[in-house]
C-alpha cells in the first residue's frame, strides 16, 4: 500500500487540483457578493462581476476624456517600466558584488558586514529620505526597489559562490587560470541559474516597494490608481487592479523560470535528481 507522500498525481489530476481552489474562491466571492447586494444594492465592498466588468471596460477600453489615454494600460506601462528597471539593476548589482564578495576574501572582509547591515534596514523606513534626496520622479521609486532587493540578492550570491567546492577552484588555478578566468569560466556559469532564482524570490518584495512608492508620490501607476480610488471605495476598480498586479507578477516569475530552464538545463536536471 502506497503512502500518501509517495503518490504522484497524473497530469490531468495535477491540472484539476490546480484549478479547483480558484473555482472555489470565485464561487465563494460570487455567493457573498450576491448576498450583500441583495441586502443592499448600493453596497461597494463586494461588487458584482457585472460591475467589475463595467469598471474594466471604463478603465482599459475607454479613453480618458481629460487626457485621451487608456488609464489601465498607462498605469500598467508606468509600473512595469519601474519594476523591470529596478529589478534588473538589482540583479546586476547583486551578481557583481555578490561574486566579488564570495570569491575575494579581502573584499568580503570589508564589504560583507556593510551589505548585511544594509539588508536589515527596512526600505519603507527610508522612503521619505529617498523622496527628499531624489525628488518625486522616477528615480526615487526605482531606488526604493534597488535598496529593498539588491542587498538580499548580494548576500544570496555571496553564499552561493562560497558553496562552490574549493577543489574546483584549486584545479582551475593549478591549470594556470587567473582569478579573472576562474571567475568567468568556473564560478559565473554555476551561479547564473541561482541568480535567476534569487531574482524570482525578490519579485514579491519588489512589487511591494513599488506599490508603496506609487501610493505616496506618483501621477500614474497601478499603486497610484489603487490608492487614488480607495477614497471612493471603488472596489470594482481596486479588485481588477490587484488581480492584474498578481497576473503581471506571475508572468514575470514564469518568464524567469522558463529562461532558467532554457539557458541552464543542466542545473534543473541536477535539482530534479536530488
Amino acid at each position: 500500500m502506497k503512502r500518501l507522500m509517495n503518490i504522484e498525481p497524473s497530469r490531468f489530476w495535477r491540472t484539476f487540483l490546480t484549478i479547483v481552489p480558484f473555482i472555489v474562491i470565485i464561487a465563494l466571492y460570487w455567493s457573498a457578493s450576491d448576498a450583500r447586494l441583495a441586502e443592499n444594492p448600493n453596497d461597494k465592498l463586494l461588487p458584482s462581476f457585472t460591475q467589475i466588468s463595467s469598471a474594466i471596460d471604463r478603465m482599459a477600453f475607454t479613453e480618458n476624456k481629460r487626457t485621451g489615454e487608456y488609464l489601465f494600460w498607462q498605469d500598467s506601462a508606468a509600473s512595469l517600466y519601474r519594476i523591470l528597471l529596478g529589478i534588473t539593476i538589482s540583479a546586476a548589482i547583486g551578481l557583481i558584488i555578490g561574486l566579488i564578495n564570495g570569491l575575494l576574501p579581502g573584499v568580503r572582509a570589508g564589504l560583507s558586514p556593510l551589505v548585511t547591515i544594509a539588508s536589515l534596514v527596512p526600505p519603507m523606513a527610508i522612503l521619505p529620505i529617498l523622496f527628499i534626496t531624489f525628488g518625486l520622479d522616477e528615480l526615487a521609486k526605482v531606488m526604493l526597489i534597488i535598496i529593498g532587493t539588491a542587498p538580499v540578492i548580494i548576500r544570496d550570491m555571496q553564499s552561493q559562490v562560497m558553496q562552490i567546492p574549493k577543489e574546483q577552484l584549486i584545479k582551475a588555478q593549478t591549470l594556470g587560470a587567473s582569478t579573472w578566468l576562474v571567475t568567468i569560466r568556473v564560478v559565473l556559469p554555476q551561479i547564473m541559474p541561482k541568480l535567476l532564482a534569487a531574482v524570482r524570490l525578490s519579485l514579491g518584495a519588489a512589487w511591494l516597494f513599488l506599490i508603496a512608492a506609487e501610493a505616496i508620490a506618483a501621477q500614474e501607476g497601478l499603486g497610484y490608481r489603487i490608492f487614488l480610488v480607495r477614497r471612493y471605495m471603488a472596489m470594482d476598480v481596486i479588485l481588477p487592479y490587484v488581480a492584474w498586479i498578481t497576473v503581471l507578477a506571475f508572468a514575470m516569475d514564469f518568464s524567469l523560470k522558463k529562461m532558467s530552464q532554457v539557458c541552464f538545463p543542466w542545473y534543473h536536471h541536477q535539482e530534479a535528481s536530488k
